[in-house]
């Protein structure tokens, strides 16, 4: 019980970025502390106190990771880059290699996003957490520079 309200409240302290669907180094988070959780739980050898002290050293981790992600040259290392996958209606076969991106999965996520003609799409993005962002050419208007700022191209 002890090792749950630990975990509790370091996520209410840490916020809701402890859980989220972010970076690699997120994901590796959310799984040390599942893991620290397991044993903690399950081994005889492991405290509850070794447990607790284990999910505040991660958790004190993940916090100092997202403050030095202020930084740009750390953000670049510590976080994949959004790669643009379509460029309107054309398919970039080079980045979908380079995502190791299968054009199978890319039709999928088209077909999820309602997308019925390839004419309809203004951009297809390989997003860091893994998601694929379909954006509609629903407007006549010329998407925003916003929307791509940051998002890789070749």
């Amino acid at each position: 019980m002890g090792i749950y309200i630990t975990v509790i409240a370091m996520t209410r302290i840490a916020g809701k970025r402890s859980f989220s669907k972010m970076s690699s180094f997120d994901f590796a988070m959310t799984v040390a502390v599942g893991s620290i959780i397991a044993t903690t739980v399950l081994s005889q050898s492991a405290s509850l106190w070794d447990g607790m002290a284990a999910v505040v050293s991660v958790y004190i981790l993940q916090l100092s990771a997202a403050l030095a992600r202020r930084n740009d040259t750390v953000k670049k290392a510590m976080d994949n880059t959004p790669l643009l996958l379509m460029d309107g209606p054309v398919i970039l076969e080079d980045n979908l290699r380079k995502g190791r991106v299968a054009l199978s999965d890319l039709r999928a996520r088209l077909r999820e996003a309602n997308v019925v003609e390839l004419s309809e799409i203004k951009a297809v993005v390989f997003e860091t957490t893994g998601d694929i962002s379909v954006l509609h050419k629903e407007h006549q208007r010329p998407l925003d520079e916003f929307h791509l700022e940051d998002v890789q191209r070749h």
